[in-house]
């Protein structure tokens, strides 16, 4: 399914989901994480769902990464 997301929305997940699995963190641990069910994660990781900006911050400090680092490589 294509994805109706811009390119760089979509780098931006792909980032997300990148460093949960380098990280080996499961969509379940994250989703619990987050007081989410693991579908959450599902959903924004196959773009059936749009994150919002406070979402976005915790999701990339839970998986490591600096929100800021990934919003300045947005071209």
């Amino acid at each position: 399914m294509a994805s109706i997301y811009s390119e760089q929305y979509q780098s931006v997940i792909t980032a997300l989901k990148k460093a949960r699995k380098e990280r080996g963190i499961t969509q379940v641990q994250l989703a619990e994480a987050l007081g989410r069910p693991q579908s959450f994660i599902a959903k924004i990781e196959s773009g059936e769902r749009r994150l919002d900006v406070v979402e976005f911050v915790h999701l990339a400090r839970l998986v490591g990464l600096d929100p800021n680092r990934i919003i300045n490589n947005i071209r």
